[in-house]
């Protein structure tokens, strides 16, 4: 309404008709006039206490008018006729227009790369000729609107003046594109205020100065100690160590105690000395190969750290990541250690514990993990309460070109539009515009608990590494980079041409950095040198220990029992599908003993009786509420309001918490995230379950590069559990198998534990002995399908009660043992085929053996089992999958070792599927036909070995 008062047909008398007018319109805008409701249409909604764009009250529009009246008459002398205030009015509608196209543009046309070669296309949108205005409209006032400038009305030239300063010099700001309006305003108004670059005092700006110094100083140190030695240097991208020197002491003052990091290997080693503090006599031992390592240890630039740093709010706790050559898993890693430290404090919004991950350009708008990432940040279970992405934009990826090649956007950061995160472009070569945003970003995370990207535009200095030469692939590029000062170079002149210093003051620092340099003394003086352990996770109980260290997983039968009823009850008034309500009653009846027990049942046992042992649970995964096979049953849906009640998280007022989500459609960023949760939080299980077992393939780096590698590499101990769902029921090839061969192919030096159990018993026992047992191992389970419901695959209240885990189950049918010629040692889903048709053809001189545990390979307990065998004469090995694939290759020659310890003349055969390219056959006949080719050859009598 501010426009209205230059209007003559409101002016005087006519105040009271358009008053009416606007106030019909407000009920009805057809009911007015075309030109009139064209008329309000353009016109900012008033906001008062008690309305949010909704109908402005009468009140209002009558005060509103009669100013606007006022006003009419006291600027009726400056207006020469009605035609002269309408071509005023339109041009103010330009003008708010000109403004809007900065806010959403103005990032295309700012000064964004340091070397000045990036091309750009011309954006029209940002012409003064495109919203029909001229530099002759230079000297006329116009309503600056919601610009904020702290005044109402300024010239055309200075609202032009203050979009270009704020929009497109070293900030390219984008924003518009979220949808909530505060969030908008919030970044409009810290932007706008200072044109984009608030005044720093000296002070500051020296102490940019001087962490620019030991960042370029530590990179010129290690190219002349260690020529050619692969470091990755920041080289280009100095600007990223006092950005994070500002993202840490700022966070710290706003209540932060903890601050994860992941990065890739851009700068690596320069953070670790001039951000987290190791000393760089360290370093310098790992170049020269002087360092003592636990483990094969991991080279230089992979390698994690953590150290405490004080800061005006007290002191933080900095952790960096370990992190593969993978460049973007670090950052679901990440996000998983930063949920367990924020539920370690009960911080429940993100006050305490914030994320940091730090992309390279390439890598971020290439690899899906990172869409994978943003998409779950705002999920119940994996909401961190919102993560600062830092863009080390080197504008090369290795060897290619990015616009051309790596990407079909404008930015590498155009992912993150996805979750209406803000995105601030900034020059790296102007170090206070970094310092600007980086408070920015700092604060709009603490103000929306969102994710906020800062895309650090700079370039690298030599090739990807020190020993590529850069010039064979982007020759202008390292063409303009050789002519091009060093940021610290630019930046120093700036100052000693502002007269904050002089050329002799700056030389002073750096030599004195050098100094401290070669004295090998820590950079940082923030350094907490006798940090607070409270802040720490405290490992100590769980290193130490073997896999054959026994755990009593043993409980009361009556206590079993009283669990059992208790977490198989609705609450009163709370209905329940006709289905579940059925499956509750069958638990009930097997707590009491009146009907065997099923997988179901007792895997929500285990998990109830580690809760009321105060062992925590967390439980994720795609289906895992109801479980993907209708197992589970965990959560329990209201069938009139959609409301949810799980009976576990109403055990006792002492339990343990216990968490169950179903994921986003994941399975790559999801497992990272479980496993940065689970090295970060010891106590209790944390599970995550594959829809189906042949899913993991989609998380293949992380148990490749983490899980199965990390304890060697990193000594990093992990005790996540994976439920793999594996069985063959002739499902076809991408619903059978688990790729058991791929995971028992990575065992080594007793890094995973790989388990098949068969009975409901096992899997209570094998759950709770993971919690219970202080060994921190990857458990990797090849669950079943058919056997949640298998009648025979059933176990009794006592087994849960009274037994344990048994890495090998001896044959269950009452048999002879004297008169067995044979034995099939066989895991999994198949030993109840094997045992039906031998049942069938009433075979007693074959026993079947079932190894529930493959790796680590219970040599011992499969003897102790065979020697109560002294009549066998052969062997067998029998599988579901093809040859090539499961357990045959990794284990025959554990099972061998024990056959000729048990009698040397015994020799091991192969029986299973052919070997196959495809997991499984895709049509049920031919499964059915395999199974039973195997099956007999399996139990022939005199079989003919090849």
């Amino acid at each position: 309404m501010e426009l209205l008062w230059r209007s003559s047909h409101i002016a005087g008398g006519n105040a009271t008709y358009v008053e009416d007018l606007y106030e019909s319109y407000l009920k009805d805008p057809n009911g007015v006039p075309e030109q009139w409701r064209d008329y309000f249409n353009k016109l900012p909604r008033v906001e008062s206490d008690f309305v949010h764009n909704e109908d402005i009250p009468h009140s209002v529009i009558r005060d509103r008018f009669a100013q606007i009246s006022k006003m009419r008459v006291r600027t009726e002398a400056t207006i020469a006729h009605d035609s002269q205030a309408t071509e005023y009015e339109r041009k103010q509608v330009r003008v708010v227009q000109l403004i809007s196209a900065y806010r959403q543009r103005g990032h295309q046309k700012a000064e964004l790369d340091p070397l000045g070669i990036a091309r750009r296309e011309h954006v029209r949108d940002l012409e003064l000729s495109f919203h029909e205005l001229s530099r002759a409209d230079f000297d006329t006032v116009f309503q600056t609107g919601s610009l904020h400038i702290g005044k109402a009305d300024a010239t055309l030239g200075e609202i032009h003046d203050v979009l270009e300063r704020t929009y497109c010099k070293s900030i390219g700001a984008e924003f518009m594109h979220i949808v909530n309006t505060d969030e908008r305003h919030w970044i409009m108004t810290r932007m706008e205020s200072v044109r984009g670059a608030p005044d720093f005092g000296e002070e500051v700006q020296l102490t940019l100065l001087r962490r620019l110094i030991r960042a370029e100083g530590l990179e010129k140190s290690l190219a002349s100690k260690y020529p050619g030695t692969k470091r990755f240097g920041l080289e280009g991208g100095e600007s990223l160590i006092p950005m994070l020197a500002e993202m840490i002491q700022r966070s710290g003052s706003q209540g932060v105690k903890e601050i994860v990091i992941g990065m890739a290997h851009r700068g690596r080693l320069n953070v670790l000395v001039n951000t987290l503090g190791k000393n760089p006599s360290e370093l310098f031992d790992e170049f020269e190969g002087r360092a003592e390592y636990d483990g094969s240890g991991d080279v230089k630039y992979h390698q994690g750290f953590s150290s405490n740093v004080m800061t005006p709010g007290g002191e933080v706790h900095l952790a960096l990541a370990f992190n593969p050559s993978h460049l973007e898993i670090v950052a679901p890693v990440v996000e998983g250690s930063v949920r367990a430290r924020q539920e370690r404090r009960e911080d429940h919004v993100g006050e305490l514990v914030t994320p940091v991950v730090i992309h390279g350009d390439a890598a971020f708008a290439g690899q899906g993990v990172v869409m994978e990432t943003f998409q779950m940040s705002q999920t119940r279970a994996y909401k961190t309460g919102g993560t600062v992405h830092i863009v080390l934009n080197n504008q090369v990826g290795f060897t290619t070109s990015l616009r051309e090649d790596a990407r079909s956007t404008e930015y590498c950061t155009d992912v993150a539009k996805m979750v209406q995160a803000p995105i601030f472009h900034v020059n790296a070569d102007d170090p206070e515009a970094v310092l600007f945003v980086t408070q920015m970003a700092v604060d709009y995370r603490t103000e929306f608990r969102k994710d906020v990207v800062i895309d650090l535009i700079c370039y690298r200095r030599r090739g990807h590494n020190e020993a590529d030469e850069p010039s064979v692939t982007q020759p202008l590029m390292y063409q303009a980079i050789r002519k091009h000062k060093t940021t610290r170079d630019l930046y120093a002149a700036r100052l000693v041409a502002q007269g904050v210093l002089s050329e002799e003051q700056d030389a002073f620092l750096v030599d004195t950095f050098r100094e401290s340099l070669d004295r090998g003394e820590p950079l940082v003086s923030s350094l907490v040198s006798e940090p607070n352990k409270t802040l720490f996770v405290d490992w100590s109980p769980y290193i130490g220990h073997k896999w054959t260290d026994q755990a009593t997983t043993t409980i009361d039968l009556q206590k079993l029992q009283a669990l059992a009823q208790e977490i198989n009850v609705a609450p009163d008034n709370f209905p329940l599908q006709r289905t579940v309500s059925r499956i509750l009653e069958d638990r009930r009846k097997m707590a009491a003993g009146a009907a065997p027990v099923n997988w179901g049942f007792a895997e929500t046992m285990a998990y109830a009786t580690l809760l009321d042992a105060e062992y925590p649970v967390r439980l994720t995964g795609q289906d895992v509420g109801r479980g993907t096979f209708s197992h589970r049953h965990a959560v329990l849906h209201n069938q009139k309001d959609e409301g949810c009640y799980i009976p576990l998280q109403h055990i006792s007022d002492e339990q343990a918490p216990f968490v169950i989500h179903d994921s986003l459609l994941s399975e790559e960023a999801v497992l990272a995230f479980e496993y940065g949760y689970a090295t970060t939080m010891p106590k209790g299980l944390v599970i995550w379950e594959a829809q189906f077992g042949d899913f993991a393939n989609g998380a293949q780096v992380v148990i490749d590069q983490f899980i199965t590698s990390g304890e060697h590499k990193w000594q990093r101990l992990c005790g996540l559990t994976m439920l793999l769902p594996h069985g063959y029921e002739g499902q076809g090839p991408e619903h059978s198998s688990a790729r058991l061969e791929r995971f028992l192919q990575l065992c080594a030096e007793h890094n995973i534990q790989v388990c098949v159990p068969t009975t409901p018993a096992q899997v209570f026992h094998m759950l709770r002995r993971q919690a219970i047992r202080p060994l921190r191992k990857p458990l990797v389970v090849m669950s079943p399908k058919s056997l949640l419901r298998h009648k025979e695959a059933v176990s009794t209240l006592e087994d849960l009660a009274q037994g344990r885990f048994h890495n090998v189950l001896d044959e269950s049918d009452d048999l002879d043992k004297a008169k067995v010629r044979r034995v099939i040692l066989c895991s999994g889903k198949v030993y109840y085929d094997l045992r039906a048709a031998r049942r069938e053809r009433e075979i007693d001189d074959v026993a079947i053996v079932r190894i529930e545990q493959l790796y680590p390979f219970p040599e011992e307990d499969l003897l102790a089992v065979l020697k109560q065998y002294p009549a066998i004469t052969d062997a067998v090995w029998c599988q579901e999958e093809p040859m090539n694939q499961g357990a045959w290759y990794s284990s025959q020659h554990h099972m061998r070792r024990v056959l000729f310890n048990h009698k040397n003349d015994v020799y091991l055969h192969y029986v299973g599927r052919d070997s196959s390219a495809s997991p499984a056959a895709g049509y049920m006949a031919l499964h059915l036909e395999q199974l039973e080719a195997f099956i007999n050859k399996a139990l022939a009598p005199e079989e003919p070995w090849q």
